[in-house]
């Protein structure tokens, strides 16, 4: 076959030659989504950028992701860490409860008066109460009654007053969580008008004692036959 021959064929068969336009476009689509076309090789992962920016990506989520979830573990952790740590024990100091003084006790009552203080020179294990007794009348009957609570290692080591000894009679019990001094008038006997005092004194566990439970009555009948009652609770500020 001459050239010119063959050269005449090839435009005759170009020129009759018309695309597939459909055809083009699924392979287009087939490429797109990563599908090979039939008789096609894939291509290796390195001639393929938009598998590694998706890996990149992915990648990045993972980081951001681990992060996240250390902060919240570190943070849940701590949580934890501060639920389970244990309130340290009481001492046995602050423990022990002392009773309450009754209600509706008045320091005043007429020409009687009276109040309740812990002496300054008391200390770490030795203290004295101090009752002042108030009357503008003489008194024909009088009962004192002062009230240590026990806060731990209470052991009475005497009391006083400053009336007269013979006078009064002095016990000192244990009784419903106090320790109680009583002085009582006797028959016959009378309190001047004046200020008086009345003390009691007692060991107690080393520390500092808490007097807020402690406090004093004292009951009197007056020369005219009036009676009177006054009470005081210690720590009360003045």
């Amino acid at each position: 076959m001459k050239d010119e021959e063959l050269a005449g064929r090839l435009r005759e068969a170009a020129g009759a030659h018309s695309p597939d336009r459909a055809r083009m476009l699924a392979r287009i689509e087939r490429g797109m989504a990563g599908e090979p076309a039939a008789g096609a090789v894939r291509p290796p992962r390195a001639a393929r950028p938009w598998l590694r920016v998706a890996g990149a990506t992915v990648a990045v989520c993972g980081v951001l992701a681990a992060g996240a979830l250390a902060v919240t573990s570190a943070g849940d952790d701590g949580g934890a860490r501060a639920g389970r740590v244990a309130a340290a024990p009481a001492s046995p100091s602050s423990t022990a409860k002392a009773p309450a003084a009754p209600g509706g006790l008045r320091p005043e009552d007429g020409p009687l008066w009276t109040g309740g203080v812990v002496d300054p020179h008391s200390n770490p294990y030795w203290a004295q109460s101090n009752v002042t007794l108030r009357t503008t009348e003489p008194l024909s009957a009088l009962t004192v009654e002062l009230r240590v609570a026990e806060t731990g290692g209470l052991d009475s080591t005497g009391s006083w007053r400053s009336l007269p000894e013979p006078d009064f009679t002095v016990s000192v019990n244990e009784s419903g969580g106090y320790l109680v001094y009583r002085w009582t008038l006797r028959p016959g006997r009378t309190v001047p008008a004046g200020t008086h005092t009345f003390a009691g004194q007692y060991n107690h566990a080393e520390g500092d004692r808490d007097a807020t439970g402690d406090y004093v009555t004292a009951h009197a009948v007056r020369a005219s036959g009036a009676e009177a009652a006054v009470g005081d609770r210690f720590g009360r500020s003045r």
